[in-house]
């Protein structure tokens, strides 16, 4: 495959990422779509969503054009087994997108997508269980990247140039075809899912995403010469997503929370908590996927040696280490907080609970009253002067006083039941 023809490819996808883009963005932001029935999101907002089909269908066919034009020349079975394998996971991502789907069965359609990538590359048993293992693990990490707007879709157009570099430097062309469609498509959507987003990658997206990169990354790997450090240098382009994964899953251990239950714990949530904002929070991270990945094009190149691929690995551990300093998850409410109101209003929440059930209080609170005023009636009636057999009425008449408004004594702290404290006051008297 020539130069020629990558650049087609390429242009070819930006052009059909951007049109569809349009098209969708155009349907989505139309103020007459209605809601869906029985109280389901609108649309619109699916359609938002679901945005990310947009590019799968760009790359994707760009991809499969230049296939059927024969641009993949020998390498024809590996491309057609990646892009097979990456059309499949955004088609379940898609359908995740719309329905949400359980976590086991995704899992084993990546690795079914992921054995699909790596039988027509010639791998050993052993070889290929690994390969598989690292496509599914780069896939999920990279999808975990899309919690914020332009997020994924800038370091993921980092990623695929690195990608690209590394396929020409190492004299396979073929394999460059998709990582070229790959920048194409991202970059004619990053202009939609910029701050503030108009559509959205989603998991068709994302995964799609996150599977082109990985899938080639392995595949060009496997066809590097024996000479180059592919195995140290082409792992690295993945630093930023495995550095996001592996905050998630440690901040989540230390505060003892599902590893698969959704929170703002990532990169971008820890940055915004520090004041950054949302395009400066993808620039930064786009900055810092940019270092890794071009330490490892230039020692897969054989411009620097293979050391100096320490580099980054210690500054992005150092970074995991700061960000997880960060505060990610609210205190826990403690018991004294359900029962009485804070004297100040921290937040929302517990500000409008305790104006929720305002009411109810001042009825339980008159309630009392009301119960109080009524059994201080009698006692009051037995301790009045010149009360000799006249009690009852004293008591009916203190009551009826006590139902107009007027102020009752509280009964004496005996200890006894009201009946019992009155007939001794009648005895006595």
């Amino acid at each position: 495959m020539n130069v020629l023809g990558i650049i087609a490819s390429g242009v070819a996808a930006l052009f059909i990422t951007v049109a569809l883009a349009k098209s969708v963005r155009r349907v989505a932001l139309r103020p007459h779509v209605p809601d869906e029935p029985g109280g389901r999101a609108p649309r619109a907002e699916a359609l938002r969503r679901t945005g990310g089909a947009t590019a799968v269908l760009g790359v994707g066919t760009a991809t499969g054009v230049a296939l059927w034009l024969g641009a993949a020349d020998d390498a024809a079975g590996s491309v057609g087994g990646l892009l097979a394998g990456a059309g499949i996971v955004a088609a379940l991502g898609l359908v995740h997108d719309l329905k949400p789907l359980w976590a086991a069965l995704r899992l084993g359609v990546q690795i079914a997508a992921a054995i699909l990538v790596v039988c027509p590359a010639g791998l050993s048993p052993a070889a290929g269980i690994l390969a598989a293992l690292w496509i599914v693990l780069v896939t999920n990490a990279f999808a975990l990247l899309d919690h914020a707007d332009g997020l994924l879709t800038a370091v993921g157009l980092v990623t695929a140039a690195g990608l690209l570099t590394c396929a020409l430097v190492g004299g396979d062309p073929a394999l460059a075809l998709l990582p070229t469609t790959l920048v194409a498509g991202l970059a004619g959507f990053l202009l939609h899912t910029w701050h503030p987003a108009r559509l959205r990658l989603g998991a068709a997206g994302a995964q799609f995403t996150g599977f082109a990169l990985a899938a080639s990354g392995a595949l060009i790997q496997t066809a590097a010469p024996s000479g180059r450090a592919a195995w140290a240098a082409l792992p690295v382009l993945a630093t930023v997503a495995l550095a996001d994964s592996a905050l998630v899953l440690i901040s989540r251990r230390r505060a003892a929370r599902s590893p698969l239950r959704d929170a703002d714990d990532h990169i971008a949530h820890r940055l915004r908590r520090v004041r950054v904002t949302v395009p400066g929070a993808a620039v930064l991270t786009a900055l810092w996927a940019a270092v890794p990945v071009a330490t490892g094009t230039l020692v897969y190149a054989e411009l620097l040696h293979p050391a100096f691929l320490l580099l980054p690995l210690v500054g992005t551990a150092a970074a995991v280490f700061a960000l997880l300093r960060i505060p990610a998850y609210a205190p826990p409410r403690t018991g004294s907080s359900r029962t009485t109101p804070p004297r100040t209003a921290s937040t929302g929440v517990t500000h409008s609970r305790t104006a929720s059930s305002g009411a109810p209080s001042r009825t339980a609170a008159a309630r009392r009253t009301e119960a109080s005023g009524a059994g201080a009636t009698i006692p009051a009636a037995a301790s009045a002067p010149g009360a000799k057999g006249s009690a009852r009425g004293q008591g009916a008449s203190a009551a009826a006083r006590t139902a107009a408004g007027h102020p009752t004594v509280p009964p004496p702290p005996t200890g006894r039941p009201v009946a019992e404290t009155a007939t001794a006051a009648a005895e006595r008297g």
